[in-house]
C-alpha cells in the first residue's frame, strides 16, 4: 500500500499521525492539510474498525497505536456502538481554503 512521507523522517510522520489521529478521535474535527488529512483518514478509519470489534485485542490494539487512554475508553464506548451499523466511511474531509503562508490546501476533517 502506498503512502505519502509528508516531508518527514519515519519517527516524526508516525508521531504526527498519532498525534493528529488522538486529537481526531478526541475533538471529533480537526484542521489540517489535505495530504495529512487524506493520511489521518485512513488510520483513523482503522481504529474505528477495532473499536466495532470491541474486545480486549482490539482494545490493547488501538491502545499501542492512540496516546491517551481516556481517547481510547472513548474510541470504544462511544464510537463502537454509535457505528456499529455502519460499514465504513466514519470520517469526511471537508475542503476550508488556503493556508496563508505557503497556499497549502486546508481542509477540515470531521467523524460522520
Amino acid at each position: 500500500m502506498a503512502y505519502s512521507k509528508l516531508g518527514r523522517n519515519t519517527g516524526h510522520r508516525k508521531a504526527m499521525l498519532r498525534n493528529l489521529v488522538t486529537s481526531l478521535l478526541r475533538d471529533e474535527r480537526i484542521n489540517t492539510t489535505e495530504t495529512r488529512a487524506k493520511e489521518v483518514n485512513s488510520i483513523a478509519e482503522k481504529m474505528i474498525t477495532l473499536a466495532k470489534q470491541g474486545d480486549l485485542a482490539a482494545r490493547r490494539q488501538a491502545m499501542e497505536y492512540i496516546y491517551e487512554e481516556k481517547v481510547v475508553r472513548k474510541l470504544f464506548d462511544t464510537y463502537g456502538p454509535k457505528y456499529a451499523d455502519r460499514p465504513g466511511g466514519y470520517t469526511r474531509i471537508v475542503k476550508t481554503g488556503y493556508r496563508r503562508g505557503d497556499a497549502a490546501q486546508m481542509v477540515q476533517l470531521e467523524l460522520v
